[in-house]
């Protein structure tokens, strides 16, 4: 993958990497969490029929925040069964308050979990925040921990693209992101795809799902 941004050839991977972890899980991952809120709430029947037609038992969502995403999946899971990992303390502290779901603190390319630990493993508008350097690490990640399915959503552009952030260089890219889990991961089957406009109180968001053979 051709590197992208400012920050991105002139920076070490674990340089580049803890820059972005640090960025989140600070003050500008706070601002986040304040402007983000109530994101989630219109959400639910989308992820309802995630649990329908895609069942699941164990479900790890990777850069969770506050829930928006996870707390409607948790509520057709047993107890302990969803789970999410994030890097801000506060938006954990604020997922364990809204929903059943095991908050973890953790960086997304280096996951606590053993292999094919979760039926499901899946972001939201997360790999879109991965810098050249660490994103196969981090999406790697994700189809390890995964039993049966992956689902992304995130912000489509057929070639890499960096978006000015709120003042940040290197914070936010937008990929074909299912054209590439597809690229490095053969293993991955294409199930369904969809687009969530933000008249619909997404924010023009497109999601894949595979499933693991």
């Amino acid at each position: 993958m051709a590197e992208s941004g400012k920050s991105g050839p002139t920076r070490s991977v674990a340089d580049e990497a803890r820059r972005l972890e640090d960025l989140w899980g600070g003050t500008f991952g706070d601002e986040y969490i304040a402007r983000n809120t109530r994101a989630g709430d219109v959400r639910a029947p989308f992820w309802r029929s995630i649990s329908a037609e895609f069942p699941a038992s164990r479900v790890l969502e990777v850069g969770c925040n506050v829930g928006g995403n996870l707390r409607w999946l948790a509520e057709a899971l047993p107890r302990g069964g969803a789970v999410g990992i994030d890097v801000s303390h506060p938006a954990l502290v604020e997922l364990a308050a809204r929903a059943p779901a095991l908050a973890i603190r953790s960086v997304a390319r280096a996951l606590p979990f053993r292999d094919a630990a979760f039926d499901l493993v899946f972001t939201m508008g997360v790999l879109i925040h991965q810098p050249e350097q660490t994103l196969r690490d981090v999406m790697s990640e994700i189809v390890r921990c995964a039993r049966r399915w992956v689902l992304c959503g995130e912000y489509h552009a057929s070639a890499t693209t960096e978006v000015p952030y709120r003042g940040q260089e290197g914070a936010l890219f937008k990929r074909d992101y299912g054209a590439l889990y597809q690229r490095l991961f053969p293993q991955l089957r294409l199930c369904r795809r969809w687009f969530f406009g933000r008249d619909v109180g997404w924010d023009d968001v497109s999601i894949w799902m595979f499933e693991k053979r």
